[in-house]
């Protein structure tokens, strides 16, 4: 059993037991959180296709961690005259594991 899942602007493929990682989320490590905007859902034998959204169907995960992403340079130079600037950034980051699908 496996479902596509909507987190934020980003679509993930999941099952029970996987871990994902996606941006900050609210919540404590250890918390579970129900994900409801579910695009697809397939089963033993059949296949939910949403339009857009599977209705019923909501895939429940748990909080394993909250973390820094790898850091992004930016650089801005302009030639001739001296300009130069150097920022850095770092996404927060949650990671969470599937703990179970249900469909309608």
């Amino acid at each position: 059993m496996f479902a596509i899942v909507r987190v934020g602007n980003k679509q993930f493929k999941v099952a029970p037991k996987d871990v994902i990682t996606v941006d900050n989320m609210a919540g404590n490590v250890g918390d579970t959180v129900e994900l409801p905007d579910v695009l697809l859902v397939q089963g033993e034998k059949s296949v939910s296709v949403g339009k857009p959204l599977v209705k019923g169907a909501k895939v429940t995960a748990k909080i394993i961690a909250h973390k820094k992403g790898e850091k992004i340079e930016i650089r801005r130079f302009k030639s001739k005259v001296r300009y130069r600037r150097a920022r850095g950034f770092r996404a927060q980051l949650t990671n969470l594991e599937i703990v179970g699908i249900t469909q309608a």
